[in-house]
């Protein structure tokens, strides 16, 4: 992860790849350049909140609402919480899934302020497997210009990203590492974990 202070390249790929989510599309009409205009449509959204000269709640409370447009929650969130989702309960996944969702707003939400001068630029998509890549750069201050790629499927019946890229960093597998971990500190009690992540 990233100081308070220091963006660095993996944390920034794990804040986007944690904090976003998907805006509905035809699923009938996915291709490259739906997938493309996709994320076109979130990267504008973040660049502007990252620029609004917001305070920090208001951009923590956006953050979240862009989480919840453009990602695909449950996917990322079952993802995260790796075999143990097997064993949760409908009630258990659904509370999880909804805490996730917080947590991943507010632990990556609050290094936004880091981005302030910084944008994201969407350049290419391609079809890759059963899903589409689209390929952007970013550019933040005091650092080189660095490539996110994004994973977009519309299988959920809507077009969403569902996972992010930055030089080899896999969000998902990121995730699922750090949730593990903690839910390793709990014994593996699935409900201490959700009512911790409730209150981050």
């Amino acid at each position: 992860m990233t100081s308070d202070t220091t963006l660095t390249r993996r944390g920034f790929g794990l804040v986007l790849g944690g904090g976003l989510v998907a805006a509905a599309l035809p699923a009938a009409a996915l291709n490259t350049d739906q997938a493309k205009a996709l994320i076109d449509k979130a990267v504008g959204d973040i660049n502007a909140v990252i620029n609004s000269g917001r305070s920090e709640s208001a951009m923590l409370g956006q953050f979240e609402q862009i989480f919840a447009k453009y990602a695909d929650v449950p996917t990322i969130a079952r993802s995260a919480l790796g075999v143990t989702a097997k064993s949760a309960s409908a009630a258990q996944m659904s509370a999880f899934t909804k805490a996730f969702q917080v947590y991943i707003s507010r632990k990556y939400g609050r290094r936004f302020r880091e981005f302030i001068g910084g944008r994201i630029e969407v350049e290419s998509a391609r079809p890759l497997k059963s899903y589409f890549e689209v390929i952007s750069t970013a550019y933040l201050k005091g650092e080189s210009p660095f490539e996110v790629r994004w994973h977009v499927t519309d299988k959920g019946g809507r077009s969403q990203f569902f996972n992010i890229i930055i030089e080899g960093v896999n969000m998902l597998a990121s995730e699922r590492t750090e949730i593990g971990a903690m839910l390793d500190k709990r014994k593996g009690n699935l409900d201490a974990l959700i009512a911790d992540l409730q209150k981050s």
